[in-house]
This record gives C-alpha cells, sequence and structure tokens, in this order.
C-alpha cells in the first residue's frame, strides 16, 4: 500500500477546489454554521485558495479574525489575491507554515482541517501545535476525503489526537467524508 502522506494538492489545481458543484456538495455556511459564530478567532489549516476562509471570515464578522494558514506560497497567495482590497482583507491573516511546523502562536476557539490531515506525516506533532493553541473548549474538525484515507488510517488519526490530549465527539454528516470533532478541554 502507498503511503499518501505528504502529497501535497499543488497550486495548479488549486481551482478544482473552488467550484460551484463543489458548494453544492460541501457547503462553507452550512458545514461550519454550529462551530463559528461572530467576534471568534479561528484557524484554516491548510486553507488552500481559501474556498473556507472566505466563509469563516464572514462569520467571524467584523469583531473575529481568521488566521489562513497553509504550507504552499501559492496558495496564500492566491487567497490574497481574492480578498485583496476587501472588507475580509482586514478579518484574514494569511500566514505560511512550515513542513512540520504550522508556527502559530495565537489563540483560537476554532480549528477546521479539511481534507489536510492524510497530507501531514508527522500528526502527533501537529495535534500537539493545535492543543498548545487551543483555548480551552475549543474544538477542532476534521474532515477527510474517503477515497484518501481508510478507515483504518482515519482511526489512527483520532487515535493520534487523543493521544494528544484532545477529546473526540462525533462529527457532522458531511457527503464524502470522514468526520471527527476534537475537543480541548
Amino acid at each position: 500500500m502507498k503511503d499518501r502522506r505528504n502529497r501535497i494538492c499543488p497550486v495548479e489545481k488549486a481551482g478544482s477546489l473552488d467550484t460551484t458543484f463543489r458548494r453544492i456538495l460541501q457547503n462553507p455556511g452550512k458545514i461550519l454554521e454550529p462551530y463559528i459564530k461572530e467576534g471568534m478567532t479561528v484557524l484554516d489549516f491548510g486553507c488552500g485558495p481559501g474556498y473556507f476562509t472566505i466563509d469563516m471570515a464572514k462569520m467571524v464578522g467584523k469583531t473575529g479574525q481568521v488566521f489562513a494558514v497553509d504550507l504552499q506560497e501559492g496558495m496564500i497567495q492566491k487567497l490574497k489575491d481574492k480578498i485583496q482590497g476587501t472588507e475580509l482583507e482586514k478579518r484574514i491573516i494569511l500566514h505560511k507554515s512550515e513542513i512540520g511546523k504550522m508556527g502559530l502562536s495565537e489563540m483560537v476557539e476554532f480549528v477546521l482541517a479539511f481534507y489536510v490531515l492524510h497530507e501531514i506525516s508527522n500528526q502527533e506533532s501537529l495535534f500537539k501545535e493545535l492543543l498548545s493553541i487551543l483555548k480551552p473548549n475549543g474544538k477542532v474538525l476534521i474532515v477527510e476525503p474517503p477515497f484518501h484515507v481508510s478507515k483504518a488510517a482515519f482511526t489512527k488519526t483520532v487515535k493520534r489526537a487523543k493521544d494528544a490530549g484532545f477529546i473526540t465527539e462525533k462529527g457532522p454528516r458531511i457527503i464524502l467524508s470522514k468526520t471527527v470533532i476534537l475537543k480541548k478541554i
């Protein structure tokens, strides 16, 4: 079996992440509405070209903030181009991470990791880093694609999160996805 971790979606394919068809299947507002409220500070980990980031910024309102984190400068630039000159530019903090380290110290109340954890080789380290920046009672929504992530691999990811100190809750139903909620107590 091939190791699918460390396979990063190329910037050239970013357009396929932000389509009308995807909005029908995976509507950011519907998915995130139970978790994000006005005034919150949230993190879009592996933000790509900002498919979820834009909606997250609208949901947190003028008093909230979104940290949009990605490993690829090209993805960060695509998101920067989308928000440049808009009111969202003030709410979205763009941050390029490094391999093996996110590099944020700001505290957040919610983290979205959508279709990205299977690309991370050291999930244990990531979970410890997320735990360190998540406020008490903060939540992480992990969503993984079933066509890249087997049930066994997803179970291992959830176990790594528990071993790092998270408690788990049932995730929402999202078409074509495996989900879990991680909570910091």
